[in-house]
């Protein structure tokens, strides 16, 4: 079965995808503005058509989407600042055109599963990154496990169950270190998100 990948194009564009739709190696879903496309927001992977980048409305729309997303852009190379994951010259070769959008949807698939999205926040763990918006902190290794562990649990952890499950009772480890990096940890995210609340302390333990 083919993978989806979500289009954003003009008409020409889209007929012109359509006419070699039989030989493309992804399955092409069209962006519509006069349907409910909160289905298609959920693809994984973006084609845009440079035409419709002059639609501040629709680049606006695709930054928020957190996406790998591949543009067509004519020889002219116009900036439209914007960090497109890959730019392909018109005119292309279907061969090279097939290729680079399956590099692409391998590349969402690996940020998929390196990235955690946490409320309003994207925790990425490959670049040890707490991002919320446009705003970002590092962290380290350590704390990229707290955050990853408190999330996957539906009930709060205590001091012990968090130095079994990351530190696994290692000698030069005791409930204060846990107590210690979560101070840190929330005072970094108070400090640059301005949230109290990202951890939170109960009786019975920590979580997010």
């Amino acid at each position: 079965m083919k993978p989806d990948v979500l289009v954003f194009g003009t008409k020409n564009f889209i007929q012109s995808l359509d006419e070699i739709k039989d030989f493309l190696d992804f399955n092409p879903i069209y962006f519509n503005k006069s349907r409910d496309n909160s289905s298609l927001l959920k693809l994984n992977s973006v084609l845009i058509d440079a035409d419709v980048c002059g639609n501040l409305d629709l680049l606006n729309l695709i930054k928020n989407l957190n996406y790998k997303s591949i543009l067509l852009i004519d020889s002219k190379n116009i900036d439209y600042n914007y960090n497109f994951s890959i730019k392909i010259s018109r005119p292309f070769n279907l061969l090279d055109f097939n290729r680079q959008v399956l590099y692409l949807l391998s590349s969402t698939t690996f940020n998929q599963n390196s990235s955690i999205q946490i409320n309003n926040y994207v925790l990425d763990k490959n670049e040890k990154k707490l991002k919320k918006k446009e705003i970002f902190i590092n962290i380290t290794e350590r704390e990229v496990q707290l955050i990853e562990l408190l999330f996957s649990q539906k009930k709060s952890l205590s001091k012990k169950d968090i130095l079994k499950k990351i530190w696994h009772y290692s000698k030069d480890a005791d409930t204060h270190t846990v107590e210690t990096h979560i101070y840190r940890l929330r005072k970094k995210i108070k400090e640059n998100f301005f949230d109290d609340n990202f951890i939170v302390n109960k009786d019975n333990g920590y979580s997010i």
